[in-house]
């Protein structure tokens, strides 16, 4: 059943799209991204509500990073659950929107049944972001190194034409460190999304880069399904769960061989199966 609609938090537009039936689960991020990127087959398994946070609210021109705070972003999704009427769901977050579902899982744990972790380091530090680095200058190809490097050289001139869309210019920039597939053009991903600059600066520059995703990770109750893609070149490397990892009382990682940042979107069906079936029990 399908149903679309919009909440407002502090005079922000937060729209959701739901699709799906089965067991519910809320994606945290863009409503509009994320219901583009996710397969119709798990719909049929899963009941499924795209929400926005705050930097993805149409209309939004708010510059004041106050508005911004992680806290008040996780309790913009529980506005959100009580608005869907969900009680107890599967809480999915992907890229830094990762952080946003763990933040959740953390504050409000009686909610959350499974939390669903996908291509997110657990930090963007300077050093972690020198790891990334190194490894892009060790074991790339030169093809997608060069293809990289054209898109690169057009960057200042089009964030010039449309600041305001710089954030969606850069994703669609970086695709070389995104996809298995380094030309892959998402430009159809992103049509009509709009994007809040001041939030993603501050949130993903400096909120992400100084998080300890380890503090009051005793409070988290369910259990963890990390998705990862070999060839993410887009975050920090996945070898830097290993510092991590044994904070977690429920930890699954699942590594897929022919994907970039987007697992879901680019193996579906065995994205789907190895999803599923760590589900299996309540599904």
């Amino acid at each position: 059943m399908y149903k679309s609609g919009y909440v407002y938090s502090d005079n922000f537009k937060l729209q959701y799209i739901v699709d799906g039936s089965g067991a519910p689960a809320i994606v945290v991020g863009s409503s509009l991204y994320y219901a583009r990127t996710f397969s119709n087959s798990l719909r049929t398994k899963l009941r499924m509500a795209f929400i926005d946070h705050r930097g993805f609210a149409p209309s939004n021109n708010c510059k004041d990073i106050k508005k911004y705070q992680l806290d008040i972003l996780v309790d913009d999704i529980e506005l959100l659950r009580k608005e869907l009427g969900f009680e107890k769901f599967i809480m999915i977050g992907h890229s830094g929107h990762a952080f946003m579902a763990l933040e959740y899982a953390k504050k409000y744990p009686t909610n959350v049944t499974h939390l669903v972790m996908m291509c997110a380091s657990p930090n963007y530090s300077d050093a972690a972001h020198s790891k990334s680095a190194r490894d892009w200058e060790e074991l790339v190809s030169p093809g997608r190194k060069a293809a990289l490097a054209e898109n690169l050289s057009r960057f200042p001139q089009e964030i010039a034409q449309a600041p305001e869309k710089a954030f969606v210019t850069r994703c669609l920039l970086m695709g070389p460190k995104s996809w298995f597939n380094y030309n892959y053009d998402a430009k159809n991903l992103w049509e009509g999304i709009e994007v809040n600059m001041t939030m993603f600066d501050y949130v993903w520059g400096e909120v992400f880069r100084d998080i300890d995703i380890t503090k009051n990770l005793d409070k988290l109750k369910a259990p963890v399904f990390l998705a990862l893609g070999r060839y993410d070149y887009l975050i920090p490397p996945a070898y830097l769960w290993e510092n991590v990892r044994e904070h977690f009382s429920n930890l699954t990682i699942r590594v897929f061989e022919q994907s970039g940042h987007a697992p879901h979107f680019e193996e579906p069906e065995l994205f789907d199966q190895e999803l599923l079936g760590w589900l299996s029990k309540i599904l």
